[in-house]
């Protein structure tokens, strides 16, 4: 019977020792990524081609802050494109798109540039930019410096990776 008791208790102790142990890995691998967002990061990015050749291209993309208030100040792409940030709004039953100058980046926010929201629109993109290639942007911050990254492009219509719900 006590045999029968120790195996409980060791059991028991077994289950709770591997419930501390994945919390523990948990916060340590939490605390790793923490760690290595010292700036913000973006991720995500996409580019939607516009149905009407010659028209702007829809840009669209994440970021995280970093542990420090920040600001986007612009995102750029190869000449001869031209971006800007906008943002649509409803305003009294009307929808209109106003430029966004900069863009305030909060420490540890999570700010999404997609469809009907915050977005890039891309000028003068070449014909030669074709669905399923890729694009480099480079996101200027006012204190982290540039991060530049491929965003993936779509063609118009088409669904923006990690970005439709």
């Amino acid at each position: 019977m006590e045999s029968r008791a120790s195996i409980k208790r060791m059991g028991w102790a077994a289950c709770a020792l591997a419930v501390l142990l994945l919390g523990l890995a948990a916060v340590t691998g939490s605390l790793a990524r923490s760690a290595e967002l010292d700036r913000p990061a973006v991720s995500m990015a996409a580019v939607r081609l516009a149905p009407v050749a010659g028209r702007p291209a829809g840009g669209y993309f994440m970021i995280m802050g970093g542990p420090t208030a920040d600001r986007l100040l612009s995102v750029s792409a190869p000449a001869p494109i031209r971006v800007e940030m906008h943002e649509t709004k409803k305003t009294g039953g009307t929808m209109s798109m106003v430029a966004l100058p900069v863009l305030p980046v909060a420490p540890g926010a999570h700010i999404m540039f997609e469809p009907g929201g915050k977005h890039l629109m891309l000028y003068g993109v070449p014909a030669d930019v074709k669905p399923g290639g890729k694009l480099k942007l480079t996101f200027r911050f006012e204190k982290a410096g540039p991060v530049t990254l491929d965003a993936t492009v779509t063609a118009a219509g088409g669904a923006i990776p990690s970005h439709d719900h």
